[in-house]
């Protein structure tokens, strides 16, 4: 260690020059970007089991959440304090995601959203063919997800409660659903980079164990400041889901707003964590 490190007068962009060049156990490795396209991983079993997993995650998501915001509506008011209510729905989100992520981070990475794999696709984590892929079987499994739902609740009940399905809600502009859209967004995937950071992982062996924990608690508090006014998207596939399934003008007409949305909130996550936050970091590759 040199003598500057010794007394403690380095900054921390020289701190990570020092570990580098002397190998502390502090050290860590930043995976190379991952390319564009990448021919071989088409190939291989371990992309389609990642497809698959993402397909079974954001169904089992889809239908426990959107089953507790139509159980909640079906609700009487005389039944009302038995009822999820909507610190109930916001944490029966934030939970599953918790679940689903713990189950397939593994396998898949655990995006189960669209928005989070936009957002690690511009960071270059994940390669463009995959990233297509997920997104394909995430739309497909929040379809079958609301459906199930649909079937368990019943036709009538089903629209009857609005089908779960994201709609601006009356007395907001579409600009404010917009924005709310974009918040929510960038604190789930901020956290998503954050818990993920391998750096932080290499300086904090505990932070892999709790990233399914602060993913869950960020969807939390995202869905407590936006359902008065989108009903909380903030995943694509959940809103497209139970739009197809509900087929309602209405959900329809606000679609956009649960594209747009997330999608530039995501992007924007990444490039504050990507671009300001690890900017002055020292990456490595093979």
């Amino acid at each position: 260690m040199t003598m500057a490190a010794a007394q403690g007068k380095l900054s921390p962009e020289a701190i990570d020059n020092e570990v580098i060049s002397n190998g502390s156990a502090k050290d860590y490795l930043d995976p190379p970007p991952a390319p564009l396209v990448d021919a071989g991983e088409l190939g291989k079993w371990s992309l389609y089991r990642a497809v698959i997993a993402e397909f079974t995650a954001t169904l089992l998501f889809v239908y426990v959440a959107v089953a507790t915001v139509v159980g909640h509506k079906r609700q009487t008011d005389a039944q009302a304090c038995s009822g999820a209510g909507v610190l109930g729905i916001a944490w029966a989100f934030g939970g599953m995601i918790a679940v689903l992520v713990y189950c397939t981070a593994g396998i898949s990475g655990g995006h189960i959203n669209p928005a989070v794999t936009f957002g690690l696709l511009l960071a270059r984590k994940v390669t463009l063919p995959r990233a297509f892929l997920y997104i394909v079987a995430q739309c497909v499994g929040a379809i079958c997800g609301a459906a199930l739902v649909r079937a368990v609740h019943g036709g009538h009940h089903y629209a009857l409660y609005g089908g779960g399905a994201n709609e601006l809600a009356p007395g907001y502009s579409r600009t404010a659903g917009l924005i709310a859209e974009i918040a929510g967004t960038f604190v789930l995937v901020y956290t998503v980079f954050s818990a993920t950071d391998p750096k932080r992982i290499a300086r904090d062996p505990h932070v892999p164990v709790l990233a399914p924990l602060l993913i869950g608690f960020a969807v939390l508090m995202a869905h407590l400041a936006t359902i008065p006014v989108t009903g909380t998207g903030i995943n694509p596939a959940r809103s497209f889901g139970a739009a197809v399934v509900y087929n309602n003008k209405k959900a329809w007409d606000d679609q956009w707003i649960f594209w747009v949305g997330p999608f530039l909130g995501a992007a924007v996550a990444m490039v504050y964590h990507q671009y300001i936050l690890r900017n002055s970091s020292i990456f490595r590759s093979n």
